[in-house]
């Protein structure tokens, strides 16, 4: 097994990775920027190294940085978590070239499947369907009008390395189209230096459902079953829960065997997320796939058991799969809540802040994944995520009633976060029967801050 992991990430997910290193006993060392030097993942690793100053730029995506720190303190692998370069093709291929192993997959694997038009043509091959578009990236806007012309609106201009919401833009009606290409394009070429489009239609009122998969070096790939990421804000996840309601048996099995043959054709091997939107009609829609490890994640494991890091590491030292699809089994229900410093009554506006008194929930099937300690201030270089509450058990409803337990007894005193929002949306009579899609915030966004939480639980 690896004897040093370097940890190319920082807050909750390198906390995360590191707690895993420890228990497999294997030796961390964690990366941090000057804002982060006291943050909790340096201390707890076996070794920390600055890299640079607070901007992201300069620190967590400097790969020369990362790589001499990870060099010259002996480590023969580097977990890049999830966001910053965990991604990047050419820094999975730096990292091969220096002889260091990279946990996750090959590059060229992600680089087919980074971009959005190519990963769509991939599965088209293995009959996994796709929502309706551009067979690829369009020349320009004229290019992108006509297709939209023919497939109808609404329509979604995407940007092919997009993700997290950027670089996309909904267009309704046909005479806005250019101007909003021109803004996706320059949103996607700021954010991702990459300003190739392509055009799909809008699926109305879809649910987002997503199937995590693990694949080894030895053609074994599994699906461990799916995650509704349908509550979301700005494009961005904010709830996620396992099992989703809304698939019987038999789409669960199509939609995972959707996911494997996906995976297989890619040439896909580590941990990953293949996406899909499915409509009130129950036509599921493959439209991306995830190369690494997602921020929900835990709500896999504590429907399946399993350590995905653990799994992660363990395929990337060439190890097989420890199990067969007939081996996986998932139990009980899963409710994850991201804790974002963010203000949902100024628009989810991001807020910084030194924390104060802190006090998170616990008891039986309460998890918690967070780098937040008493004293901690929040940074504006980073991610608003400060925390995961995430809970387990028998059924949906005593789940939610779980979660409402749980968010009840967090306390982050200093800083403005999403809790109490997510508090609220628990009691949504729509939210409880699960009749929700990824509109539900924006949708019931007014009524979810005055709601009475004095209703009863009906499923």
């Amino acid at each position: 097994m690896f004897r040093r992991i370097c940890i190319a990430n920082r807050g909750e997910i390198a906390v995360r990775i590191i707690r895993t290193c420890r228990e497999m006993n294997i030796e961390t060392v964690a990366l941090y920027s000057t804002a982060d030097k006291d943050a909790l993942h340096v201390r707890i690793a076996t070794q920390a190294i600055c890299i640079g100053p607070e901007k992201a730029q300069e620190s967590y995506l400097n790969q020369k940085a990362i790589l001499s720190a990870a060099l010259s303190s002996g480590c023969d692998a580097i977990h890049p978590g999830f966001g910053f370069l965990s991604e990047n093709s050419d820094f999975a291929r730096l990292c091969e070239e220096c002889g260091i192993t990279f946990i996750g997959p090959k590059a060229d694997v992600m680089d087919m499947l980074g971009n959005k038009a190519a990963a769509k043509k991939c599965v088209e091959r293995c009959k996994v369907p796709v929502v309706p578009g551009s067979k690829g990236a369009v020349k320009d806007s004229k290019e992108a009008k006509k297709i939209a012309d023919q497939i109808g609106y609404p329509v979604l201009l995407k940007a092919s390395a997009g993700g997290g919401g950027r670089g996309m833009r909904r267009v309704d009606d046909p005479e806005k189209l250019e101007a909003l290409y021109a803004e996706a394009q320059a949103e996607a070429v700021a954010n991702f230096g990459d300003g190739e489009m392509y055009v799909e239609k809008l699926i109305l009122h879809p649910k987002h459902v997503e199937f995590q998969i693990l694949a080894d070096e030895y053609g074994n790939v599994i699906h461990l079953g799916e995650r509704d990421c349908s509550i979301q804000r700005k494009n961005q996840k904010l709830m996620e829960e396992s099992p989703c309601m809304a698939l019987t048996c038999e789409l669960r099995k199509a939609m995972g065997q959707a996911a494997v043959d996906a995976a297989k054709a890619a040439g896909y091997t580590n941990a990953g997320t293949v996406e899909f939107v499915l409509d009130a009609a129950g036509n599921f829609y493959f439209i991306e796939m995830n190369t690494r490890i997602q921020v929900e994640h835990p709500v896999t494991e504590m429907v399946t058991g399993l350590d995905l890091i653990k799994e992660q590491i363990r395929i990337a030292f060439h190890q097989p799969l420890r199990m067969r699809q007939s081996d996986v089994k998932l139990t009980g229900h899963a409710i994850e809540c991201r804790i974002n410093a963010e203000d949902p009554n100024r628009n989810f506006m991001p807020n910084v802040g030194n924390v104060g008194f802190l006090h998170f929930p616990g008891g039986e099937g309460v998890r918690i994944d967070t780098a937040l300690y008493p004293g901690y201030e929040t940074s504006p270089f980073y991610d608003s995520m400060m925390a995961k509450i995430i809970v387990h058990a028998p059924t949906r409803l005593e789940a939610i009633r779980k979660m409402r337990r749980a968010l009840e007894e967090l306390s982050i005193e200093g800083v403005q976060s999403t809790g109490d929002f997510e508090y609220l949306v628990l009691f949504h009579p729509e939210y409880i029967a699960g009749h929700y899609d990824v509109g539900f915030i924006e949708k019931h966004l007014e009524e979810i801050l005055t709601l009475d939480t004095r209703v009863e639980d009906e499923q």
